[in-house]
């Protein structure tokens, strides 16, 4: 088996007390003209100061593709190359993965655009062996690039699910499906150079890279996964990376 390439706060003010209810009157309308409101004279200030600091925008993208490939079996079934630890996997393409340990990874994606940014995402998953594949999960995302990209790194969350699955009532065909199901979902404050944009366009475009990033690598994965099964099925141990690092 093979990898490759998912507050609020509150302002609190100080009391204050005035001599005389018209005073109060007074000192509430100089404080609403300061703040450039045209809330009534009853109105609460602390309730304004709240709302602005809660009016954080967020974005969401979501992407999901499934990709399956038609492979013929050789003299070892390809459910069990599926169904090999972690620690036997080849990492498909040395120049854009590398082994943490045996069951974690470190994959640096290809370089993407996202307006007038480039923005590279470098994921560490974990893989979870299961009876007729593996899923791998996302556990942390950083963001490499311009210091305005970089600068997001606390400021987003990222999901990313891939189940990699061959059919197991069909182990006896010549040919089988080897399907990989992924899921990436991303959620992130949205910059002040971009707080003129709406948010639906920002979501838009978002979730059209996420669905681009899927498009040219899940079959390229797949292509790979293949290649990776017929050097195994044939008695080759080396588990040499395939790949080039380029797309």
């Amino acid at each position: 088996m093979a990898i490759g390439a998912s507050s609020s706060c509150s302002i609190g003010l100080i009391p204050f007390s005035c001599p005389s209810a018209g005073s109060r009157k007074s000192l509430r309308l100089r404080h609403g003209a300061q703040l450039g409101s045209s809330y009534s004279a009853e109105e609460s200030p602390r309730r304004l100061l709240r709302i602005s600091a809660d009016s954080t925008q967020k974005a969401r993208f979501i992407a999901r593709r499934k990709e399956s490939v038609s492979v013929r079996q050789l003299q070892r079934p390809l459910l069990e190359y599926m169904s090999l630890p972690a620690s036997q996997y080849s990492v498909l393409d040395a120049e854009r993965i590398e082994r943490v340990d045996e069951n974690t990874f470190r994959c640096y994606v290809y370089r993407i655009k996202f307006f007038a940014f480039e923005v590279c995402p470098v994921l560490l998953v974990r893989v979870e062996e299961q009876p007729t594949g593996c899923c791998i999960r996302l556990l942390s995302c950083k963001l490499e690039g311009s210091p305005m990209v970089a600068a997001q790194n606390d400021k987003f969350d990222a999901s990313m699910v891939n189940h990699i699955s061959c059919e197991s009532n069909q182990n006896n065909s010549l040919v089988q499906q080897l399907t990989s199901d992924t899921v990436i979902e991303v959620s992130i404050e949205i910059p002040f150079a971009f707080s003129a944009i709406p948010v639906q366009a920002i979501e838009s475009t978002g979730a059209q890279v996420l669905e681009q990033i899927l498009r040219i690598m899940l079959p390229r994965f797949m292509a790979q996964l293949v290649k990776d099964y017929q050097a195994w099925a044939s008695g080759d141990t080396s588990r040499q990376a395939l790949g080039t690092g380029e797309i």
